[in-house]
């Protein structure tokens, strides 16, 4: 007797199940993403690892030794995994299209250390195509398999055969099992999917890189279940239009979610940027009103970034606020307190905040430079060429102390700054500072300092 097909609706947001169709989710409160899927009664086939005994062990004897790490032959790449690949990893690389995921898996599949072959499975592209693009990458490693396919069925006999030591699927919204009845890229495909797949990790301790899609507001296509699964989420980012994009850790089991690693897109592949402040800095005009440079920190990484802005008289009835690489509400707070405790008359004036490079920073230090940087374009007055400026803004025009202040003061002092305007809370510690180091308690006084009242 054949088996019956099953009718349910999921979630696309975070793959809640439902027997019928809901306006709103009540997992995580969407409204219209329920999609109707069939599924299929037909239970599962054993897979590869099926058979392997699983025992438990007290935790004293479990063996933890940070060298088991796979090192990927790509040192900004192993920053932000914490130091490498860790044997039955399960990692999504997300990021938006022609971003360089692929670039960067190929390239990664080149350069990773490991004796064992590299299983390299494209969903999207024929190997002929990949051939080109490791021809243009100069990639031409005899380690490394290429694999086009999408019936994980017979990607998992391939495995059996070839036995890698490390595994990239490109992407995960292509793949399918035949016994779910949904198409590739749905609910239930993805699921079912990515379980299969972490049962390749964990059962033969192989790490995996999925390339997974966007939605078209930023995030990882598919429901938020795929990102609970996976032991890292890695987001690719970046301009299409400038050189550099970054490579973010949203999720990560097994080290830091702050690291971020640079890279630039070249003619010839993605490459390491050794000194980015450096770079980001390169083009700055020296004598523009509006531009102010300020150290923030990356995970243990000190970064120099050039924060320009413009404010001008408005034409319109309404303002304008503009922001790109920060917090939109954080600036609108930042311009409040300039006018309120400042008295800067900003209340009939657009203001366009950007940060250079195509960077995106989000933390309190950037608050003082914004508000130095939209103090300066309103007065139209150019800050010293040779100064930095760090702090967290409060609603009463305080100014709070930050952390790392010693990293960030030996970045600017190894690129030439010589003046760096603080938070006069981190001046109480007395250490001797690379740089002239001016304290101040408000808003006002860093003003005063650095654009002569």
């Amino acid at each position: 007797m054949a088996a019956k097909n099953k009718v349910r609706f999921f979630c696309q947001e975070c793959g809640q199940e439902s027997l019928k169709w809901l306006g709103r989710c009540p997992g995580c409160n969407s409204w219209n993403t329920f999609t109707e899927e069939i599924v299929s009664s037909v239970k599962g086939k054993k897979t590869i690892t099926e058979g392997r005994e699983s025992k438990p062990a007290y935790l004293c004897d479990i063996q933890a030794d940070e060298s088991e790490r796979i090192d990927t032959g790509i040192p900004e790449l192993n920053r932000v995994l914490g130091g490498g690949l860790v044997p039955g990893a399960l990692i999504l690389l997300a990021g938006d299209p022609g971003i360089g995921k692929s670039t960067l898996t190929l390239q990664c599949g080149h350069t990773v250390k490991l004796e064992k072959p590299v299983l390299y499975v494209t969903g999207e592209e024929s190997c002929h195509q990949i051939k080109l693009r490791a021809q243009r990458l100069g990639v031409d490693n005899s380690n490394l398999l290429i694999l086009a396919e999408t019936d994980l069925e017979k990607i998992e006999i391939e495995i059996q055969k070839s036995e890698p030591g490390f595994i990239i699927l490109d992407s995960i919204q292509t793949v399918y099992l035949t016994e779910v009845s949904s198409a590739p890229g749905s609910v239930s495909q993805l699921r079912e999917c990515t379980g299969r797949i972490l049962q390749w990790a964990k059962g033969w301790g192989i790490p995996v890189i999925l390339v997974g899609h966007v939605t078209k507001d930023g995030s990882v296509a598919g429901p938020r279940v795929l990102e609970h699964m996976v032991d890292a989420v890695l987001y690719f980012e970046g301009e299409r239009h400038y050189q550099y994009r970054v490579l973010r850790g949203l999720k990560n089991r097994f080290g830091s979610t702050n690291e971020l690693g640079i890279f630039e897109m070249t003619g010839d592949g993605l490459k390491e940027v050794a000194n980015p402040s450096q770079a980001f800095l390169a083009e700055r005009p020296l004598e523009s009103s509006g531009s102010i440079v300020v150290p923030c920190m990356e995970g243990t990484r000190p970064l120099l970034i050039e924060l320009q802005a413009l404010v001008s008289q408005t034409v319109f009835g309404q303002p304008r606020r503009m922001t790109t690489g920060t917090d939109y509400n954080r600036v609108a707070m930042i311009m409040a307190v300039l006018d309120k405790r400042v008295g800067l008359n900003l209340g009939n004036h657009d203001a366009y905040i950007n940060i250079v490079g195509g960077l995106k920073i989000d933390e309190p230090a950037l608050d003082l430079g914004i508000a130095l940087a939209v103090a300066s374009s309103y007065k139209n007055f150019a800050a010293d060429k040779d100064i930095v400026v760090i702090g967290e803004v409060g609603l009463t025009g305080e100014v709070r102390a930050v952390n790392y202040l010693e990293k960030r003061l030996a970045e600017a002092a190894k690129l030439g700054f010589r003046k760096a305007v603080v938070p006069f809370g981190n001046t109480t510690n007395k250490q001797e500072s690379p740089i002239e180091l001016i304290g101040v308690k408000t808003v006002r006084e860093a003003l005063d300092f650095v654009l002569g009242g």
